[in-house]
């Protein structure tokens, strides 16, 4: 004997499947949330990368080209202005705080111009980052043209 199941709608979701969901769901949210903590801190040490390669590249093209390149920093608007292989370029770094030389000393305001010889560049240099929370100095070794990203205690 047949029976008619006309009337009786079974869609929907089981109980499991909810919990299933909401399972994966919770997974989701606690591998995304933790990343957005540190999202200031991101933001240093980005541009204390940027500069430690831009400090790296100019270094290394001047020395491998035979070339004098010039990096004019302005501590008034925060940007790097430079001539490379590449032509002229610029970028903002709104972290920047002061610039530390051997021959001018600490300078927070005005513009640097530094010279990247083909001998490469002739003396320490130290950029100091920093915002509300940390501080980072981007160090360029002049006898070996390494730089360094050292994070300062505030």
């Amino acid at each position: 004997m047949q029976t008619s199941r006309a009337g009786i709608c079974n869609s929907g979701f089981t109980l499991l499947e909810l919990i299933v969901v909401i399972f994966i769901l919770s997974l989701i949210m606690g591998l995304v949330f933790p990343s957005f903590y540190g999202i200031g801190d991101g933001r240093l040490k980005s541009e204390a990368g940027k500069i430690a390669s831009l400090l790296r590249y100019l270094n290394d093209s001047a020395i491998s080209r035979k070339e004098t390149f010039m990096l004019k920093i302005n501590l008034d608007s925060d940007t790097f202005l430079w001539e490379g292989p590449d032509g002229k370029r610029s970028e903002r770094f709104d972290s920047l705080l002061d610039i530390f030389t051997t021959s001018t000393g600490s300078v927070s305001r005005g513009e640097v111009i530094l010279s990247f010889s083909p001998l490469g560049i002739q003396e320490n240099l130290g950029i100091h980052l920093g915002d509300k929370d940390k501080e980072m100095t981007v160090t360029l070794n002049p006898m070996s043209g390494r730089t360094k990203v050292i994070q300062n205690a505030k």
